[in-house]
């Protein structure tokens, strides 16, 4: 009998940051060297075992379906379902949630570029038996930190200045980026309603979380970029061309073609 593990991949809203570039098409089908944002994911994580694939989506869904089609769907089992053209995040996953066929489940954007062994991390977060892991790197972008003390997760905030986190970090509390990459057991996302028309997803479901010492943070060490604006857009296609001090992406372009040759 075949392990089903799900992931989540959000990729519904308006990207409103990118200009023209977001108008005429969905954030994740952007293209990076050649090849959109979703093809990397998707890749990704089947390279980490993942099988089955939800996709909420809306603002030009119909594009994010013809790619699918167009790639066979990579061979997975994918449910790719409507929720709104305006539906917050919250809305979209209440929509799909009982598409969830694993035990746990990867929760993440549909608008970041990562060469990350979730497959360890994955495992790791069973073994704790934890309700949710957060996938945290250093500070990066300021639209969501975890924050530290003494080694257990504190806190979720969301856009906090880069002048907000300096000033609330100490030696005890260190605050972490949120990748925007979760692992998050099923049962819990089913039966808690509270999110569902929050217009904020993670403020309103992952608080309630750290209040009940019922969330960890992994630290990721390899290659994570998310793609907000056109800066973001060119700062990785720089990146993924040119500095072999993001090797850890070791060509990743390559690795992707080989494997789906």
């Amino acid at each position: 009998m075949v392990n089903i593990r799900s992931a989540v991949i959000l990729c519904g809203g308006r990207g409103t940051r990118l200009g023209n570039l977001g108008k005429k098409t969905p954030k994740t089908l952007l293209k990076v060297q050649g090849k959109e944002i979703l093809w990397y994911i998707i890749n990704i994580l089947k390279k980490n075992k993942f099988n089955h694939l939800i996709l909420p989506i809306g603002y030009k869904g119909s594009y994010i379906k013809k790619f699918l089609k167009k790639n066979k769907n990579f061979n997975l089992k994918v449910d790719c379902l409507e929720t709104g053209i305006n539906s917050n995040i919250g809305y979209r996953i209440s929509k799909i949630k009982n598409k969830i066929l694993s035990k746990n489940f990867l929760l993440l954007n549909g608008d970041a570029i990562f060469n990350v062994n979730i497959d360890k991390i994955f495992k790791e977060h069973e073994k704790k038996d934890k309700v949710v892991s957060f996938l945290s790197g250093e500070i990066v972008y300021p639209y969501g930190t975890i924050g530290i003390k003494k080694g257990l997760v504190k806190d979720f905030k969301r856009n906090l200045s880069y002048d907000a986190i300096k000033t609330r970090a100490s030696k005890s509390y260190i605050a972490y980026n949120y990748t925007g990459m979760s692992i998050i057991k099923n049962k819990i996302i089913k039966q808690d309603k509270n999110y569902k028309n929050s217009k904020n997803f993670e403020q309103a479901f992952f608080p309630r979380l750290i209040r009940l010492n019922k969330s960890q943070l992994i630290k990721i060490r390899s290659f994570w970029h998310s793609i907000d604006n056109i800066k973001d857009l060119t700062s990785v296609n720089v990146k993924m061309r040119e500095n072999d001090k993001y090797s850890k992406v070791r060509d990743i372009k390559k690795i992707f073609l080989k494997m789906n040759k």
